[in-house]
């Protein structure tokens, strides 16, 4: 298992044995959103195929710190970098913008794809049947990591804990159950990308003169005006949900916005960046860092399966366990499945008119690259 809190479908139960740490953590129980201390959200903007950006934020480009001295082995050692000027969506894309691209393509998603059977000799029956990661939760701090996850049939973007969940009622939520190469589809129609970690880190910052640990600054989380949607709470005992989301995703834009009008750069749900994953960060870098090549990505905990960057945490991050619901904070995400805390947001780099949304949309349909 990943510190991301997931894998492939097809490795989960060898990782599980395997009993590796996790990045965040949660439980599905009683999870009953309440928006009285998130106050009022966000009505989001319907995306726009490029060059329109509707609910997208400029961000002006410039040189910054990148990383931080590690309070996770994977995330140092800190480095100037420079990126250049992008858009990004003020919020996590949503189910309902996600609703209208599978509605315009026809795309089906890879949790609701059966396993290649040629792919996975050693899986038979049931488990090569569609599936995506869900948390189950855990009663006690004392219970193993490894069964706080289920492989559920049934689950994807449409029923995120399995089929007896639903987005009935959530347009506004984010997205999730969605791999990698699904947000990158969804981007490509649009005519845009995924973030490199560079440019999601700079735009999480929000402008500041200097880093800080938080999106919001130095001080720590507090729970008399909730900063985002994080775990309350001995994790993975009970989350208060003091935030107003108990062990639950919120809707998009619930929580204050950063230094560039940004939401949800902190919690919420976890977001794919472009760049493969390896531990640390590339001291050696140029400005504008892409990340590794795929070649060269590596997991140490998952060491046969090549990844990609998430950033940001989610609702299932804790103080006492995860911590992950920082700028600096990266982990590997299982890039061929999606989770149930997994979403991701769009960047547009190109100029005005160099990419019709026509052409995007042929692309995905073809499944070209």
């Amino acid at each position: 298992m990943s510190s991301s809190c997931g894998t492939t479908r097809a490795r989960l139960g060898v990782l599980l044995a395997a009993g590796l740490a996790l990045a965040a953590c949660g439980s599905r129980e009683a999870a009953r959103p309440a928006t009285a201390a998130a106050g009022k959200c966000l009505v989001p903007v319907a995306a726009q195929p490029a060059p329109g950006t509707a609910g997208m934020v400029l961000i002006k480009g410039g040189r910054f710190e990148m990383g931080a001295a590690p309070l996770h082995a994977e995330e140092g050692p800190p480095r100037a970098t420079t990126v250049g000027d992008f858009w990004m969506d003020r919020t996590e894309v949503t189910n309902v913008d996600f609703a209208r691209f599978v509605a315009a393509t026809g795309y089906v998603t890879e949790a609701e794809k059966p396993l290649d059977p040629k792919a996975y000799p050693e899986l038979s029956g049931d488990q090569l049947k569609p599936s995506g990661i869900v948390f189950v939760g855990a009663k006690t701090l004392g219970s193993d990591p490894a069964a706080w996850w289920r492989v559920v049939q049934g689950a994807d973007w449409r029923h995120p804990e399995g089929p007896g969940s639903s987005i009935a009622g959530k347009d506004a939520w984010p997205v999730v159950q969605v791999s990698w190469a699904d947000a990158m589809a969804y981007a490509k129609w649009l005519g845009r990308d995924l973030p490199t970690e560079a440019e999601w880190e700079y735009a999480a910052q929000g402008g500041k003169p200097r880093a800080t640990r938080f999106v919001w600054g130095d001080e720590a989380l507090d729970e008399s005006r909730p900063q985002a949607n994080v775990w309350q709470g001995l994790f993975p005992a009970e989350d208060s949900g003091a935030d107003g989301y108990k062990a639950s995703a919120a809707p998009v834009g619930c929580y204050p916005a950063n230094g560039y009008g940004l939401h949800d750069m902190a919690g919420n749900v976890w977001e794919w960046a472009k760049d493969w994953y390896r531990p640390g960060l590339d001291t050696a870098a140029g400005d504008n860092p892409a990340g590794p090549a795929e070649t060269v990505a590596f997991d140490p905990g998952d060491p046969g399966v090549r990844k990609h960057v998430i950033k940001g945490g989610s609702f299932l991050c804790s103080p006492n366990y995860c911590y992950r619901y920082r700028p600096a904070a990266r982990e590997p995400g299982p890039s061929d499945t999606g989770e149930n805390h997994i979403g991701f947001r769009t960047v547009l780099r190109a100029a005005p008119g160099t990419r019709t949304a026509s052409t995007a949309a042929l692309n995905v349909r073809q499944n070209r690259p």
